[in-house]
């Protein structure tokens, strides 16, 4: 059976990364969920997007949370039908402090968005992907630079990152037999709002500051799109897109 509607769900789609990489879903021909905290921003990308916004909805969404998320995938099936890629984006940090100083809550709130927001998302996403007609789907993880070497004092988030590695590994495992492909995209420093320090100088190992380079955000969304259509039967299972002058490869 083929069918030709595509269905795509990016976690923190308001802004950033999320926001471009869903509106590249749309430009490539997908119906796609925006999901993110903040439903009044989730609304203006829709305007954004223009007249594909048609193929579009917004939802309001706590990726840390179980029944936030339950209600996130009921309400693309219930619009869509089925479910053909997850980009599990949703993510923030912790105020760079000593790792001494950082506060069970503040390691707590990055744990949730991080991790166990993709965990909830892809269990979600695996209920419906084994059970649909054809079978199967994409889930494409956010790592970060970070998923391989840290920066200093950003323990909350390198663990996350680290972790998010043995999840996409372990997804893509579990994921062979309903024809789940899964995915991981390292991103370092595309511009966004969250990399603007960059411009201005940030913390080295070495205890310098240092401006480094960003790039487009573009990129970033488009390489997604890359790996949401390839047949399943074809993967990237990880992916580094980055500036090519920042300092990662001699980190340190």
């Amino acid at each position: 059976m083929q069918n030709d509607k595509r269905v795509a769900i990016v976690t923190g789609a308001g802004t950033g990364v999320g926001k471009a990489t869903a509106v590249a879903l749309l430009q490539a021909g997908f119906h796609v969920a925006f999901a993110g905290r903040r439903l009044q921003i989730l609304e203006q990308a829709l305007l954004e997007a223009g007249d594909m916004a048609a193929r579009a909805i917004a939802i309001q969404t706590d990726v840390s949370q179980a029944e936030s998320v339950g209600r996130l995938f009921d309400a693309v099936i219930q619009q869509f039908g089925r479910l053909d890629v997850l980009f599990n984006n949703a993510g923030m940090g912790a105020p760079p402090v000593p790792l001494e100083d950082l506060t069970v809550e503040q390691w707590n709130a990055v744990v949730g968005a991080n991790l166990t927001g993709a965990f909830l998302c892809t269990q979600q996403a695996f209920k419906i992907m084994k059970r649909q007609i054809p079978m199967g789907g994409r889930i494409i993880n956010n790592g970060s630079i970070s998923a391989t070497v840290p920066r200093p004092n950003s323990a909350p988030y390198t663990a996350t990152k680290h972790a998010i590695t043995g999840l996409t590994k372990a997804t893509s495992l579990d994921g062979r037999k309903y024809d789940i492909a899964c995915s991981q995209i390292d991103i370092g420093n595309a511009h966004t709002d969250m990399t603007e320090r960059m411009r201005n100088g940030i913390v080295q190992a070495n205890g310098a500051t240092m401006v480094e380079p960003t790039f487009d955000v573009l990129h970033v969304a488009r390489a997604v799109v890359t790996i949401a259509n390839l047949p399943l039967d074809t993967n990237v299972q990880f992916m580094t897109i980055m500036a090519t002058k920042m300092p990662y490869i001699g980190r340190g």
